[in-house]
């Protein structure tokens, strides 16, 4: 297995898959997820000819389960320490959801020549709690009450997530596929009970208002309409307008979990994208 080693000592796992010579693209995955979040798009642009990475977050799937650092900023330090440790150049940041905050983060610090452009799908930015002067966001019961199911029954609360919201299997009409809901499962009873309760502190409370500002490489905001856990009018459209070459794909009636149910067209629209 490969790992990389912070400077307080975490050892973040990671995939590498490709080329060393070819393009690189670095995934984020969201909450409570792995790097497993995103084989089908590891595979799909690994096919293609890209170096595809993704990395398992501090306290999330093989690495090390810290109760320390499971704020924005660390998790930031941490993709600066990998990318730094595999000397990534002109790399595409891919981020889903919390990986979609933390790859902003990334690039509002990125070294020049490591960023070559960046991907938000159904992303936390701006800011997702509400709170003067951010009215539209959503109440921080919601949250609190995140964190009391965690920590009551985290094993049943994220069946309950996977089976209903975060890929729409809620809805009338949809094609439930167990597969996904209990690879979900997997993921998120791998990592720290302890990280993933932080790190709801972290995806929902930070404002990414300023780091989008910063961030001046060509990136794709892509989210769903009937996205039921980041809505996507206190969401996605507001990320594209504070990014400077920001550019925004809606789907319609897509949920939260696009990436994975409706995988053809989002891979299509991301190579798009990429060869752009």
């Amino acid at each position: 297995m490969n790992f990389v080693k912070t400077t307080d000592g975490v050892q973040i796992f990671y995939k590498d898959w490709g080329p060393r010579d070819a393009q690189p693209l670095v995934f984020h995955h969201g909450w409570p997820l792995t790097a497993d979040e995103w084989d089908n798009q590891m595979l799909f642009f690994l096919s293609k000819g890209y170096r595809v990475i993704a990395h398992d977050r501090r306290g999330h799937g093989h690495s090390t389960q810290t109760d320390t650092g499971n704020d924005m900023d660390t998790y930031a330090t941490d993709v600066a320490a990998l990318v730094a440790a595999l000397d990534l150049k002109g790399a595409v940041h891919i981020g889903h959801s919390t990986g979609g905050g933390e790859a902003a983060r990334y690039a509002a610090r990125a070294k020049p020549g490591t960023l070559s452009k960046l991907v938000l799908i159904a992303s936390v930015p701006p800011v997702m709690v509400k709170k003067p002067g951010n009215t539209g966001g959503l109440s921080i019961e919601v949250f609190d009450g995140f964190r009391t199911a965690l920590a009551q029954d985290r094993s049943q609360f994220y069946l309950d997530i996977a089976s209903g919201p975060f890929y729409g299997f809620n809805r009338d009409g949809a094609k439930i596929s167990q597969g996904l809901i209990q690879n979900w499962w997997r993921q998120g009873m791998i990592g720290s009970a302890k990280a993933h309760y932080d790190c709801i502190k972290a995806f929902s409370e930070t404002d990414f208002t300023e780091d989008l500002k910063k961030i001046h490489v060509p990136t794709l905001v892509m989210h769903g309409t009937d996205d039921q856990v980041v809505p996507f009018e206190y969401a996605g459209p507001l990320s594209a307008k504070l990014l400077s070459k920001g550019v925004l794909k809606a789907y319609e009636g897509y949920p939260h979990g696009m990436a994975a149910v409706h995988s053809d067209i989002i891979n299509r629209d991301l190579l798009e994208f990429l060869r752009s």
